[in-house]
């Protein structure tokens, strides 16, 4: 599990102005994924008081602070401070008064702001958070965005899984990560996978050696991250192994305790793994808007069989 991440990530990517450029920010860490807007907490209660996630000022909390004495303020600011809070934000362009200032400064406690809405940046906080934060596995594979559907390729190495990306790469699609895929639980459905930093863009390709991707194709053949929809295991084709032919049960892979559909793929020369690939991303689309052609050949099949009885039952008739 990702134990945290640094604030000042948080400060870029949810782009918040400093108040407070006295505090170094450069080790201070989040641990928590959620949000919270310390109302309670000005009013004097401190019970289950959620301290080590980023705590949030809004419109009420301001106009319930700008009632308080300087007395009140000075005690409810330093209680509230003393507690090891990563950092307060300030929303919707309100910014903090020379008690609160003064009081975050001596209890190391750095304050931002933002312009976004109270409910918009908690919720887009609490969104970035959950993914930076989730718990995580590193994997041999390579991710790809699919028409829209997240195609995790497994395989042994030299199987062809790289190869296959850059094809799809130049049929318009996009790679999210070649070699090694981190993969986060987001939720109890959703997987989102990623490239590391260090290779995130690139591509090997034995014999040729690092592609840059994004150079090559432009930043349209690239994508951040994907979420994790469809897998497929490419492997060597075994003359003995009786692989699907029909598709009409679904084969599952887990990965951190969520279940994603899989495909096992024989390979063998000649074949086009990329239009492949994208037969079974479309196939998988359709059967999450509803239609699936492995079903609909059977009730063919069982049609025709029921009508072939039928007529052999009038003829005897």
């Amino acid at each position: 599990m990702g134990e945290f991440i640094y604030l000042k990530e948080a400060v870029k990517a949810l782009n918040l102005t400093c108040f407070t450029p006295e505090i170094d920010i450069s080790k201070k860490k989040i641990r928590q994924p959620g949000v919270n807007r310390p109302a309670l907490q000005l009013t004097g209660y401190f019970e289950h008081f959620d301290c080590e996630r980023l705590q949030c000022i809004g419109y009420v909390e301001e106009s319930y602070m700008n009632r308080m004495s300087i007395e009140e303020k000075e005690e409810r600011y330093n209680t509230l401070l003393s507690h090891p809070i990563p950092a307060l934000v300030f929303c919707q362009g309100l910014e903090p008064g020379p008690i609160l200032k003064r009081r975050a400064i001596e209890h190391d406690v750095p304050l931002f702001g933002t312009t976004k809405t109270t409910s918009n940046f908690m919720a887009e906080s609490i969104r970035w958070l959950n993914v930076q934060l989730a718990p995580y596995i590193s994997i041999h594979g390579v991710l790809v965005d699919v028409y829209g559907e997240g195609v995790l390729i497994t395989g042994e190495s030299g199987i062809g899984k790289s190869e296959t990306a850059l094809e799809l790469v130049k049929r318009g699609h996009r790679l999210v990560s070649d070699d090694v895929v981190v993969i986060r639980k987001v939720s109890d459905t959703t997987l989102v996978g990623s490239a590391p930093d260090i290779t995130k863009h690139f591509i090997e390709l034995r014999g040729i050696g690092i592609v840059d991707i994004k150079t090559m194709f432009g930043v349209s053949s690239v994508k951040e991250t994907q979420s994790i929809d469809l897998v497929i295991r490419l492997e060597e084709w075994d003359r003995e192994k009786e692989y699907e032919r029909m598709g009409l049960e679904e084969s599952y892979t887990e990965y951190l305790g969520n279940r994603v559909v899989c495909h096992d793929l024989p390979v063998r020369p000649g074949r086009n793994l990329a239009i492949v690939v994208e037969s079974a991303a479309v196939n998988f689309r359709q059967k999450k808007m509803g239609y699936n052609a492995a079903h609909e050949l059977r009730n063919r099949i069982q049609n025709r069989m029921t009508s072939t009885m039928q007529e052999d039952d009038e003829e005897e008739i």
